[in-house]
């Protein structure tokens, strides 16, 4: 359980020792600066001074530097926007997240039946095309496909409230390539991720350990009834392998089931590498299907191709994937679980709408590096401080604590070189959160407390 002594203590060493680490490792501060910014009020003066003002100007940026003790001109603060100072952010912002901070389990039963319930996804922030040297896009002049534009892959233990990973990467990079892809998730936890982050190498790998998985069906993949197999089958020697002579597409085994009636059962999906899972199959209503067909039209117009004709046609089912048995983990309880997954969809849309991570003051491509890290790191602080201050309360709005947060910027930069007076800031932060208007993290979660 996460306490107001450790995310002081972690506010402390993120902002003070882990910032003078890293400068002094990549030579940021190589003469004297003593009269104006040392590497760490530089980093506090950026990162507090956008996570309470995500569009903060260089006049409010020089007073979030008078509570650090630096008196500086809003012009000596865009003179410190220079590629050193990005690196500098990037490289504190990519250590911090490695100070795991845990807070109190999520009081929902289906969730606490798992020792942690992993989430993982990416976001893609478009960059101007002369950053294209720093992190490569896909290319293109669209608004969603330019040369430059950087990947952020993250994971969040849900039940704990975690931000477990993260990742920066290039703009085309694949999420199978991400280090989050094949991290060893802890036996008894649960897995949650995108369809791009679909390897049955990596489930197998998974299994091995004692964790597990669910996940959406990929169009593409290869299924066939596991009747006569292996039981118990993950990723053995090819000599052990159950023999896939009937293996047939998704929509092929999908057209063969009963009409209209939910399924499940166990199969084998894929050739190279075959897995044995359990499959769930649910019609959907008319109106969810069109909706969806609508998306995969949508999409596939955007990348200039026709849209695949049995992706239109297995709209009409939810297709899950899993090695959770039934007693683990009903069909219903399985369609509620992954829609779990949309959370932390919800906590990119918070980082983009209310943190600004892809918006900027400026057209200097140092200068935009520069806010880019910040404020993911300035999201990252927050992270903490809600888990910490109110995340464990299922039943409060992450928008409403999130602006608590930002609300009280400075009383934790005054109180930050002082262990004392900042465990009594974020004790403070704790009674605001917990008189906050109650709402439902989720109406579906909410059905199965």
């Amino acid at each position: 359980m996460a306490t107001i002594a450790q995310i002081g203590t972690l506010l402390q060493t993120t902002f003070q020792h882990l910032t003078e680490e890293v400068a002094t490792a990549i030579q940021y501060t190589k003469r004297p600066d003593t009269a104006k910014f040392s590497a760490s009020t530089l980093v506090q003066t950026l990162v507090w001074g956008w996570l309470a003002h995500p569009h903060a100007s260089v006049e409010q940026l020089a007073q979030s530097a008078q509570r650090v003790g630096v008196d500086v001109s809003p012009q000596a603060i865009d003179q410190r926007f220079t590629m050193a100072t990005a690196d500098l952010l990037r490289e504190v912002l990519v250590r911090s997240v490695r100070l795991v901070l845990a807070g109190d389990p999520l009081a929902i039963p289906i969730l606490r039946r798992f020792t942690g319930v992993y989430l993982q996804d990416s976001t893609t922030i478009v960059l101007p095309d002369a950053l294209a040297d720093v992190w490569r896009g896909c290319g293109g002049s669209t608004t969603t496909n330019t040369t430059a534009a950087l990947k952020c892959g993250v994971q969040i233990d849900l039940l704990h409230t975690c931000l477990t990973g993260f990742d920066l990467a290039d703009g085309r990079a694949a999420d199978q390539g991400l280090p989050i892809q094949h991290a060893v998730m802890p036996a008894g936890s649960l897995r949650l991720a995108d369809l791009g982050f679909f390897d049955l190498q990596v489930f197998a790998q998974q299994q091995r350990s004692g964790s597990f998985w669910l996940s959406k069906v990929p169009v593409g993949v290869t299924v066939q009834h596991a009747g006569g197999f292996l039981i118990g089958f993950f990723g053995r020697e090819a000599t052990d392998r159950p023999r896939c002579d009937h293996t047939g597409s998704l929509l092929r085994f999908i057209q063969n089931l009963p009409v209209g009636q939910p399924w499940e059962g166990w199969v084998v999906l894929g050739k190279a590498h075959p897995l044995r899972g359990r499959m769930l199959v649910q019609p959907v209503p008319q109106d969810v299907a069109d909706q969806r067909r609508r998306r995969i039209r949508k999409e596939a117009r955007e990348k200039g191709r026709p849209p695949s004709r049995a992706a239109l046609l297995l709209a009409a089912w939810t297709i899950l994937v899993t090695n959770l048995p039934a007693h683990r983990v009903t069909m219903a309880e399985a369609m509620v679980l992954i829609k779990v997954r949309w959370q932390i969809e919800l906590l990119f849309k918070h980082w983009k709408s209310h943190g600004q991570i892809d918006t900027w003051r400026t057209q200097k491509p140092a200068r935009i590096l520069c806010e880019v890290y910040g404020k993911l790191l300035a999201m990252v602080v927050q992270h903490w401080l809600v888990a910490v201050s109110g995340a464990s309360y299922p039943d409060r709005s992450l928008v409403k604590i999130a602006q608590a947060v930002r609300d009280q910027v400075s009383v934790l930069m005054d109180a930050l070189p002082d262990g004392e007076r900042l465990a009594r800031a974020i004790g403070t932060l704790q009674r605001i959160v917990k008189r906050l208007s109650l709402i439902h993290i989720s109406g579906v979660l909410a059905t199965w407390r």
